[in-house]
């Protein structure tokens, strides 16, 4: 079991990124002895989610942030104006360098990918999003969780719960990490069985996809 006195997680936040996928980790995460949370963005300040009705509060910019123990990014529409932003990917460089955990959740790993972090590793994304990931030279996989080397990526929104249960695991150890999956009664037991691509209606995803707004435009398709 790997032990820390203060370990610190930076839960990259920006405008248009998902709520769940920095808040459902953050559950966990937080939980974790010694743990200690920053939400950061470029700048310190308010920043909204994609639906527009909720905002959460970056208490640190980039300039804060510079040595976090866990790197967590989180996904979303937003991540279209990222993949080309010198200085949310020289942020991620920087910190990776010295990170003992790099994760993201949903389309934050093309994030991760666009920095270059993810080339010749293995990684997930939100389904819609895994296209995209060779194209920065990752290799694609539809598991939930995926773990390459100190890289943890997460398929989409709710996949980062099972991703921060699992560093947990590995961080604290299995007694921890199940405490606190009862203490946030993370059981699901969803009503409809549409939570993949492999179970939902055909139609649904292919409409779904079509749809589809995430990144395009920053990677030219």
């Amino acid at each position: 079991m790997q032990t820390m006195q203060t370990m610190q997680i930076a839960i990259l936040v920006y405008e248009r990124f998902t709520a769940l996928d920095a808040v459902g980790p953050y559950e966990v995460l937080s939980r974790i002895p010694g743990a200690e949370v920053v939400f950061t963005a470029a700048r310190p300040g308010p920043v909204r989610t994609d639906t527009g009705s909720l905002a959460l509060t970056a208490d640190a910019g980039f300039d804060d942030v510079t040595s976090p123990d866990i790197v967590l990014v989180s996904g979303g529409p937003g991540t279209e104006d990222l993949v080309a932003d010198g200085p949310t990917l020289d942020w991620l460089r920087a910190v990776d360098a010295g990170s003992t955990w790099t994760t993201s959740v949903c389309s934050g790993s093309v994030l991760l990918a666009a920095a270059g972090l993810l080339t010749g590793r293995r990684a997930t994304s939100h389904w819609i999003c895994l296209d995209y990931l060779p194209m920065f030279g990752a290799t694609p996989v539809t598991d939930r969780v995926v773990i390459d080397g100190k890289y943890a990526t997460a398929a989409g929104v709710s996949a980062g719960i099972d991703l921060a249960l699992d560093l947990t695991g590995r961080i604290a150890g299995d007694e921890i990490a199940e405490a606190i999956q009862l203490v946030v009664e993370y059981d699901p037991q969803p009503p409809y069985a549409t939570g993949s691509t492999a179970k939902a209606p055909a139609a649904m995803v292919e409409a779904l996809r079509a749809s589809n707004l995430v990144v395009e435009s920053a990677v030219g398709r």
